[in-house]
């Protein structure tokens, strides 16, 4: 009946210190992705198990299946407060709707890194994240360039409320307003994180839009439902495409000619630094405050070098 008197916050900053130990004593560092089905995330876990296995700590990796799922997400990382875990690392599915818990969790004594996608809260410790605002300016140039900085052009967005894909579309639109008058943005749609949204998004733009000359797809699903669409049109290599991310689809079409330059992150990377960030605060150190990782673009001549296949195939199982 006590508890009653103390709102959820004053009842979590009174929680004993960071004490959450697993097997052998090691500490606990709960890791929390957007999703555990994208073939990004996977990556990231990758590196996430690289920095566990030499930082000596245990990993507890939970996360929604759907990255539209931000309910699911507050649940797990209340659970992980609750828990009592040393320290958590997210990748919020929504800036503002995950601003609550992140802050909890924080106001509990539990350091709290920020990883790929942003959210609304201070205090973390680290923000580990691709460039995305330049990586968006990138695919605005790219995509210039490749028809001549003339004609009309449509973007296949990811999401609302995500950080990262927002910052990409951002950065998309404001270059191409700024450096290329000539090119006009004739129609983006959201995909909703879901590839067959996507598909359906890329299809009515198509449709609409007969006179195309190039996609944007900011984000893995809407590049696999960009892909599905052109090809299914006969339309590979007749509308460029530029796509965000990687996958043997993703390779496959860029070597067949449907994608013109895939914009590949360092997931494996992303999710090392993430642990790594948190290692160090638990240890006593400062670690650096943001780290912004460059952006690969690739086109189907540079597949063949081993510093690309070493970020298009990252070794999973690590």
């Amino acid at each position: 009946m006590l508890l009653t008197m103390f709102t959820r916050r004053e009842w979590l900053a009174a929680l004993p210190p960071m004490t959450a130990c697993g097997g052998g004593g090691r500490r606990v560092i709960g890791v929390i992705p957007k999703s555990v089905g994208d073939l990004f995330f996977a990556a990231v876990h990758a590196g996430v198990r690289r920095a566990a296995r030499e930082s000596g700590v245990e990993i507890v990796w939970n996360g929604p299946k759907d990255e539209t799922d931000h309910g699911r997400q507050i649940q797990i990382v209340d659970s992980m407060v609750a828990q009592r875990v040393a320290a958590i690392a997210i990748s919020a599915t929504d800036e503002r709707a995950l601003r609550p818990p992140v802050e909890r969790a924080i106001a509990a004594g539990i350091p709290v890194t920020v990883f790929d996608s942003g959210v609304e809260a201070e205090g973390y410790v680290t923000f580990v994240a691709t460039d995305n605002y330049g990586a968006g300016c990138a695919a605005a140039r790219s995509v210039a360039e490749l028809i001549a900085k003339k004609g009309s052009v449509a973007m296949v967005m990811h999401k609302p409320g995500g950080t990262s894909t927002m910052l990409r579309e951002e950065g998309f639109q404001k270059t191409m307003a700024a450096e290329f008058p000539e090119v006009l943005i004739a129609a983006r749609q959201y995909g909703m994180a879901d590839r067959a949204k996507a598909r359906g998004v890329a299809e009515n733009i198509l449709t609409g839009n007969p006179d195309i000359a190039a996609l944007f797809a900011s984000s893995e699903a809407s590049s696999l439902g960009a892909i599905q669409a052109l090809q299914s049109r006969g339309l590979s290599g007749k509308i460029r495409l530029i796509t965000f991310d990687t996958s043997v689809a993703h390779v496959a079409a860029l070597t067949g000619g449907t994608i013109d330059v895939m914009m590949v992150q360092d997931s494996a990377r992303i999710g090392y630094e993430a642990v790594r960030s948190l290692t160090e605060k638990l240890a006593g150190r400062t670690p650096q405050r943001r780290m912004d990782l460059p952006v690969r673009l690739v086109t189907r001549d540079m597949l063949g070098q081993a510093e690309i296949q070493q970020l298009i195939s990252p070794k999973l199982d690590v």
